[in-house]
């Protein structure tokens, strides 16, 4: 889960990360409080969403006075910054910046470690910057079970080209944010800029952080950070149903049983979309041992996404047995009856493959066709999908 900066930022100051004083705001009005209960002078009014180059794209403004941040707050409020909408902003009070440093640790899946990266060239582009001055980006592998201690603090310091003064006084904060990414279960925190300021001190200006939601259950207070109103309704309902559901941007709806095989559907369907201009609409993996109910209720999902035109049931059976599967789609679409409108391909294959494909010829449902081969299969739903897609573009 991706955390908005005031909520990385609240996160920083329970582990007494330095962070400059900040409130949020929802309208201008609110705004301009903010800046009054901030002393009234310089702020920052920030856009509050889930996506980089909020400067870029006009969502940073400087505020000189109350009023003022109300103007700025009510400029930035509605903005859409590469598809999110601002609903929020933190009017953070300015600081007198020194200088300007980059730092972040991640979970680096590839090499099953941690990994820290720091730069005394914060405040840029950090990706441009990797891209162009490799050698200005410190990497620093961290073994994750003994994390960063202050060696490996002065370390990563080191590595980045601080100064010995700078790199001392950044040492402290380099340990509380790995008391962030440690103790919140985060696979990244990063804070760009991380500034000295004319003052002498080390303040993070900024925050990113992604929690890990498997470890949720071990932070109540985590469930808190959700946005439920930013939420896509599919997700949040496939979320509710405890189904494992990601929306993406194509018309062929996708089930599955195992992430693998999903994952294997997805570039199948996409292969099979490319002649008639469609991919796969999302990801939906039922799980080992999915039941009829399971089935028919991630079935249910996919029928109610507007931009779904048909839906490929792939399943390999094991422990998920191909009747369940089958039941569970003919309940689905009992349950649905009229509002169930879309075509929907089945390939079953593995345990219990002949009693699910006997259930399913019994009902005879006009929606369902039986494909043996899962390239059959993705094929026979893209050129259904594109078909529907056809047929609605007549129909206006």
């Amino acid at each position: 889960m991706d955390l908005y900066e005031y909520q990385a930022r609240e996160l920083f100051e329970a582990h007494g990360v330095p962070v400059s004083a900040g409130i949020v705001a929802s309208t201008p009005q609110e705004a301009e409080s903010a800046a009054r209960e901030l002393g009234g002078g310089l702020v920052v009014v920030k856009a509050q969403v889930k996506t980089g180059g909020r400067g870029k794209a006009g969502g940073v403004k400087l505020a000189r006075s109350p009023q003022e941040a109300a103007d700025r707050a009510e400029e930035i409020l509605g903005m859409d910054i590469k598809g999110h909408k601002v609903r929020r902003v933190l009017v953070a009070s300015g600081a007198d910046i020194a200088r300007e440093f980059y730092f972040s640790v991640l979970l680096d899946r590839s090499e099953r470690r941690c990994l820290a990266m720091c730069s005394v060239d914060g405040g840029v582009d950090i990706e441009t910057l990797a891209k162009e001055r490799p050698e200005a980006l410190a990497k620093v592998a961290v073994d994750p079970n003994v994390g960063i201690d202050e060696a490996k603090a002065r370390e990563i310091a080191s590595a980045a080209g601080f100064d010995a003064e700078t790199g001392e006084k950044a040492v402290p904060v380099l340990l509380k944010l790995w008391d962030v990414y440690s103790g919140e279960d985060a696979t990244l925190v990063e804070v760009n800029p991380l500034v000295l300021t004319e003052q002498g001190e080390i303040v993070a200006l900024d925050g990113k952080v992604t929690l890990d939601d498997n470890a949720r259950f071990r932070h109540s207070g985590h469930e808190a950070l959700v946005d439920k109103a930013a939420e896509d309704p599919l997700e949040a309902k496939a979320k509710a149903l405890g189904l494992n559901y990601v929306k993406l941007d194509g018309q062929v709806g996708v089930i599955g049983n195992g992430a693998g095989l999903v994952m294997s559907t997805l570039d199948v369907v996409a292969y099979a979309g490319e002649e008639y201009g469609v991919g796969p609409a999302n990801f939906l993996d039922i799980g080992g041992g999915a039941d009829a109910n399971v089935m028919s209720n991630g079935l249910a999902v996919i029928l109610g996404d507007p931009d779904v035109r048909s839906v490929f049931v792939n399943v390999f059976g094991g422990i998920t047995a191909c009747d369940e599967v089958a039941k569970g789609i003919v309940a689905a679409l009992d349950a649905l009856g009229e509002a169930a409108s879309k075509p929907i391909v089945v390939r079953l294959d593995g345990n219990a493959v002949a009693e699910g494909r006997a259930i399913l010829a019994q009902a005879n449902h006009p929606l369902v066709t039986l494909v043996d081969t899962m390239d059959g299969a993705a094929a026979k739903a893209a050129q259904l999908a594109a078909g529907s897609d056809a047929k609605q573009s007549d129909a206006k």
